[in-house]
């Protein structure tokens, strides 16, 4: 191995590629790190529907996200709340929101939970005052 010194006429064309390295190892271990905190709420299997249509407002600020993965248990956001306790938990969450125009509950029920419990807690949230709710579904997978 040999090293040239001084002034040699020729270019360097070698491309250090380390520092990129090192950029993307850290963007990997972020992207590893934030992706399991971006889902919100409780992990729920979804009825399916032929052509839903998503709603960007679910992941906002201003949106209240109540899970029902089984039948009598409620969680708004990741907290559990007893069926007692989930219209006034709805109210608090609204209250603390701004725009009310831009305030929406939705419900996210596993697909085994009894419809009349769907029904129940839709219309003790609309007995609180809330009439903007959304039913969410997932797409139907083509076979």
């Amino acid at each position: 191995m040999g090293m040239s010194a001084g002034g040699g006429s020729g270019y360097n064309s070698d491309i250090n590629v380390t520092p990129m390295v090192d950029v993307m190892l850290v963007l990997l271990i972020i992207f590893i790190v934030i992706t399991p905190l971006l889902s919100q709420g409780v992990n729920v299997n979804l009825p399916e529907n032929d052509n839903p249509e998503e709603d960007p407002n679910i992941t906002k600020d201003t949106s209240v996200v109540v899970s029902i993965p089984q039948t009598g248990q409620y969680y708004v956001g990741r907290d559990p709340v007893a069926r007692t306790e989930l219209v006034e938990r709805i109210k608090r969450l609204m209250r603390e929101k701004a725009k009310k125009e831009e305030q929406v509950v939705y419900i996210r029920a596993e697909k085994t939970v009894p419809y009349g419990e769907v029904v129940m807690t839709v219309d003790a949230i609309r007995n609180a005052g809330i009439d903007r709710i959304g039913l969410v579904t997932e797409k139907r997978k083509k076979k």
